[in-house]
């Protein structure tokens, strides 16, 4: 949190490193022995909150912090919740721009190929739509 004009603005909620994804469903995930509520980014520089809830709110704006990061990243999942949905025109469009193809799948498939392509030491960055259940 730091100070802006006189009042509190409030950074989002940040994770600096690396890590595991240790668990997903009931809205959230865990991971480095922390709980998150909703959605998440997890970028070279860490996991971060992500403000999309549906695979509908995925556009270039909503992934402005992984383009930024587009040079530290070879591979990118995106998972679209409880289904693989395919990304919109612009939304790979703004990708292909700035070097990244995203391969999109079920956040639960997206949650293990993360994990694997981390453990592997890979330059892997995902973008995961919260689901409430496991399947």
């Amino acid at each position: 949190m730091s100070e802006s004009g006189g009042g509190f603005l409030m950074e989002p909620a940040r994770f600096p490193g690396r890590a595991p994804i240790e668990a997903y469903g009931n809205g959230g995930f865990r991971f480095a022995d922390m709980s998150h509520r909703g959605s998440i980014l997890a970028l070279p520089s860490g996991i971060e909150a992500w403000s999309v809830s549906r695979v509908e709110e995925i556009t270039p704006d909503s992934l402005s912090r992984l383009i930024a990061e587009a040079k530290a990243i070879d591979i990118l999942l995106v998972g679209t919740g409880d289904a693989m949905v395919p990304m919109s025109p612009d939304v790979a469009a703004a990708l292909e721009t700035a070097g990244l193809y995203a391969d999109p799948m079920s956040t639960g498939a997206a949650v293990r190929t993360y994990n694997v392509l981390l453990s592997e030491e890979r330059q892997v960055a995902a973008a995961l739509v919260a689901v409430e259940s496991i399947r």
